[in-house]
């Protein structure tokens, strides 16, 4: 799972990894014996499982891209793909009548698929940051920065193999990538059914169209307070895939999140109303006075800024706290690849890509990142790529195997690498609006390839308990990494482009001039493209000018405002002109903090004290013996979605509480719970990137707009009650499938090898 750096879990029960066959007998150095041996060669890179591997790939890696620009968060892949992989081709033996997959080409699938998910966090934390800096969002650049982060991690971990996976293979778990083993394992001996994930599949699926595409019932059941609480407000979004999310993270950071949300809908809002409400005079960067204000309004005005200020410092401090670790797994990766040969070993087990092809793959890389103009990075930009990303990838890959991809910090290993080159580029001198989009060019490389590494990583080590050619993986990986690279980047930019609302706006007395201008002329997009094809001046307000807000504008060839561009991510704007409701809205928190980073060094234009409000609830957080990161994206987060995932919460922790048998923590990780959670987060998340494509289509939208049910049955589809019951009643249904009451597993029966 790649999530904040929170509360690292229980490591992986060593009995696991000591039990056959994954690990040889007790003795001094005794040789590893994995599943499959070394000198049996049975089919492994062979197409169909690398077709299958990437398709998937796409789907988790799309339902990841959703949840990412949602709540800053994704869940790892590799397990359910892994179960889904084993299930599609048992299904392909029994229809076609052909050799089952073996368990080596069933672990190519889950290594091509597990790429969507980390090079979906990577991008999804980053890019999004050019659009709350006033830059357009280019497909080539995404797709550029995607492909670059994602090779380069994959390369940074072919020398670490050896160290990390092999010479540690006793001290370096790698909680996920054994507990995949486990999975992949139990397939080839006859168990492992993917229904549970299929029926999450299913289920979070048909929920969330029928309230997102259909209306069926209400999406945001809620309560506003009145006069005597007013600022206050309860609201629960009931998405599917924020119910497994909250399952999946685990009853402590979910209830933390939950807090967080609490503090901001019912003390922060009603707090700013009771004290600022008095006002005769708008309250800055608010342009309307604060007792005409709704809740929606408040929090995208004062709320966000207090929000983004505890995200930014619950990140620095997330990195000063892991810096022991990460310097210490540094320190422990260096060593151990100096003692690690570089050459590959005669035996089918120990063959890596060749050294030769990193050396030149990296040199090129670091001519490709110097060269693209779109990136304005410079010759010392791609250095640090380099430099920053080795590093980092080898702390990664550490502290994956240590913690698991749960507790790794990504995002603080980001957030050093936006620091350093933010500081370093304003000690040159260096920031002007170019070197904005380079520092933030680097960060996203450098996200995508620490993403893709640690994900690799867990990939290996499954390959290594269960017998599998590491440079068979290492391909299989690449090719999930591009795949995914070249698809995910139309995912973001058509989410956005269906959020984003270009309002009509008319200032006369003020007109601009040729000077003003900013960027290329742009038309109208997404599904306001349909209103006007006319082709418009772009200009960006940093700060209000007059009577204008600050904002994206598109100004006519007169000088005057025509539009306001309000994006998809982090919008502010939820309706359009003419009256329809815009749902595909994202709060994108953690590009929000990559932005703060580099407005905060290189501008200093920020309105600081809301900001500052935020950096001292984080610091009193971590005072009190909390994880102040969690909390912080809970402030950040509007309440109705941090409530869901507070209810997944505490499913969890119900399930846990009344589980009729006990499971190690391997098996937590694939239990029938979080398989169905798995099914519900890709289900309802694709679902979701369906509708939004669909709004950019006019008669699809005319479809869904005459389908709608709001009007038809308006006291069942408006009802709170409604809503809230049938969201409840989900939670109802993975709590029974959790314990088994519901889609229990079938006992195994041992198939033999299908070599």
């Amino acid at each position: 799972m790649s999530a904040p750096a929170l509360e690292p879990k229980q490591p992986l029960n060593p009995a696991l990894v000591d039990r056959a066959p994954l690990v040889a007998a007790a003795g001094e150095d005794p040789p590893h014996q994995p599943f499959i041996p070394a000198d049996v060669d049975i089919p492994e890179l062979t197409v169909v499982p690398l077709i299958v591997g990437a398709l998937l790939g796409i789907l988790f890696g799309a339902s990841s891209m959703y949840l990412v620009l949602k709540v800053g968060l994704t869940v790892s892949a590799s397990i359910p793909v892994a179960v889904l992989s084993i299930t599609i081709f048992r299904g392909f033996s029994k229809v076609f009548r052909v050799r089952r997959a073996t368990i080596l080409e069933n672990n190519i699938t889950q290594t091509t698929g597990s790429a969507g998910e980390s090079i979906a966090f990577g991008v999804g934390v980053t890019m999004p940051a050019l659009l709350i800096l006033g830059y357009n969002l280019e497909i080539g650049q995404v797709i550029l920065v995607s492909v670059l982060g994602g090779i380069l991690g994959i390369l940074m971990m072919i020398p670490l193999r050896r160290a990390l996976i092999v010479k540690e293979a006793k001290t370096l778990i790698y909680p996920e990538g054994t507990a995949c083993a486990e999975v992949l394992i139990s397939g080839e001996k006859g168990g492992t059914t993917a229904k549970t994930v299929f029926a999450g599949l299913g289920v979070g699926g048909a929920f969330a169209l029928a309230y997102k595409g259909f209306g069926f019932f209400k999406d945001i059941p809620e309560r506003i307070f009145g006069k005597w609480y007013d600022g206050g407000n309860l609201s629960l979004e009931v998405g599917p895939e924020l119910l497994g999310v909250g399952y999946i993270i685990g009853t402590r950071i979910a209830l933390i999140m939950g807090a967080g949300g609490i503090l901001s809908a019912l003390v922060l809002m009603p707090a700013i109303k009771l004290f600022g409400g008095t006002s005769s005079l708008p309250i800055y960067p608010g342009t309307e006075l604060i007792r005409d204000m709704s809740p929606d309004a408040i929090w995208h005005q004062y709320i966000l800024y207090i929000g983004a200020g505890a995200v930014a410092a619950g990140g620095i401090i997330s990195l000063f706290k892991s810096l022991p670790t990460i310097i210490g797994g540094a320190m422990r990766g260096m060593k151990s690849l100096r003692s690690a040969t570089g050459a590959s070993g005669p035996l089918r087990t120990d063959k890596d890509i060749p050294l030769w092809v990193v050396g030149v793959g990296s040199v090129l890389l670091v001519i490709t990142c110097a060269l693209v103009p779109s990136f304005k990075i410079n010759v010392l930009g791609a250095v640090l790529i380099l430099v920053l990303g080795f590093l980092f990838v080898t702390v990664s890959s550490r502290l994956t195997g240590e913690v698991g991809s749960s507790s790794n910090p990504i995002s603080g290993m980001t957030v050093a690498t936006l620091l350093i080159t933010s500081l370093i580029f304003l000690a040159l001198g260096w920031v002007s609006a170019p070197y904005k989009v380079a520092a933030l060019s680097i960060a996203a490389i450098v996200c995508i390839a620490i993403s893709n590494g640690g994900t690799t990583s867990q990939d290996l080590k499954t390959g290594y308990l269960i017998g599998a050619t590491p440079s068979r993986q290492q391909i299989a990986i690449l090719v999930g990494s591009l795949s995914s690279a070249l698809v995910l980047g139309f995912v973001i930019l058509k989410l956005n482009d269906a959020g984003t609302i270009f309002a009509s706006r008319s200032f006369p007395q003020t007109q601009f001039t040729q000077s003003d201008y900013t960027g290329a002329r742009e038309h109208l997009r997404g599904p306001d493209k349909d209103r006007d094809s006319g082709e418009y001046n772009v200009i960006w307000l940093k700060d209000p000018r007059g009577s204008i807000p600050a904002g994206k504008y598109l100004v006519d060839d007169g000088g005057h405002i025509k539009y306001l561009e309000d994006p998809g991510i982090n919008g502010k704007l939820d309706h359009r002109d003419n009256g329809e409701k815009v749902t595909s809205k994202f709060s994108a928190p953690k590009p929000v903090l990559m932005s703060f980073i580099i407005e905060g060094i290189m501008t200093q234009k920020l309105p600081w004290g809301l900001v500052l409000l935020g950096v001292f609830i984080s610091i009193v957080l971590e005072l009190c013996g909390m994880s102040s990161l969690a909390f912080a994206v809970g402030v950040y987060l509007p309440l109705s979605t941090s409530t869901p995932i507070m209810v997944g919460g505490m499913v969890r922790y119900l399930t846990e509480k009344t589980s009729r048998k006990k499971v190690s923590n391997a098996e937590a990780e694939s239990g029938p719970g979080v398989l169905f959670s798995s099914g519900l987060i890709a289900g309802a998340s694709v679902v979701g990137t369906l509708v939004a494509f669909l709004q950019l289509s006019e008669p699809t939208r005319n479809f869904l707009r005459v389908a709608n049910m709001t009007e038809r049955i308006p006291d069942f589809a408006n009802s709170d009650l409604v809503s809230l019951l049938l969201f409840l009643g989900l939670g109802v249904i993975l709590y029974l499938v959790a314990n088994e009451y519901l889609l229990k597993s079938e006992p195994e029966h041992d198939h033999g090898s299908s070599g």
